[in-house]
């Protein structure tokens, strides 16, 4: 019984994470949910409270998730912390494939909705996107004392900046139905952080990655 309660939750938040990328969180109903997920009201409300308790739940899987696979991608294996920041914005770019819905956000399009009407939804869709951003802060801060930089900027603003671009980028996807306008945006992206680094390159002579 245990492993079958378990099985069912990942439906739910499978289905919830499919469900809400495609309609948005308003318009997600949980009757939608336990049919998409094969499984009864009843079994439903065992695991969560309600939509809103789904909801913050989705949000942390989806942050395990997403983490897992990020942690997987090969860009971590470039020893050089600026290639490993540049290669990240391009990883992002590279998984710009399929319908609209299938690259997008989850967390980005729920706080879009719920950011002032749903508090702990918010909470959990910012925990998310912080704790991605704070891995690509990591490398950041590394290229940084690498290159011995003392900007007026700071890792973790150009970690946010990134994750802020790529949000962006999906809301403009979304209006134009197109990946092709995010992939831009990416690339753009990229552009600027290279452009960043490439100052204090070419003041200590170091390569500039371009």
């Amino acid at each position: 019984m245990p492993d079958a309660m378990h099985s069912s939750k990942t439906r739910l938040l499978d289905a919830a994470l499919t469900i809400i990328r495609a309609r948005g969180y308003s318009a997600t109903r949980i009757e939608d949910v336990c049919e998409t997920a094969g499984v009864t009201k009843g079994s439903f409300f065992h695991h969560f409270k309600g939509k809103e308790d789904l909801a913050v739940a989705a949000a942390k899987y989806w942050s395990d998730t997403t983490g897992a696979f990020f942690d997987s991608a090969p860009y971590h294996r470039h020893e050089d912390p600026l290639e490993r920041v540049l290669g990240y914005v391009e990883f992002r770019k590279a998984i710009l494939t399929g319908k609209v819905q299938e690259f997008t956000c989850l967390v980005g399009t729920m706080v879009q909705e719920t950011y002032d009407t749903h508090p702990a939804i918010r909470d959990a869709c910012d925990a998310s996107i912080s704790g991605h951003a704070a891995k690509v802060e990591a490398d950041i801060a590394a290229a940084m004392k690498q290159r011995k930089m003392q900007p007026r900027w700071t890792a973790k603003s150009l970690a946010l900046h990134t994750q802020a671009v790529l949000q962006g980028a999906f809301i403009l996807a979304k209006a134009k139905k197109d990946a092709a306008i995010a992939a831009d945006s990416v690339d753009h992206l990229r552009c600027y952080i290279e452009l960043l680094f490439a100052e204090y390159s070419e003041k200590r002579n170091l390569p500039d990655h371009r």
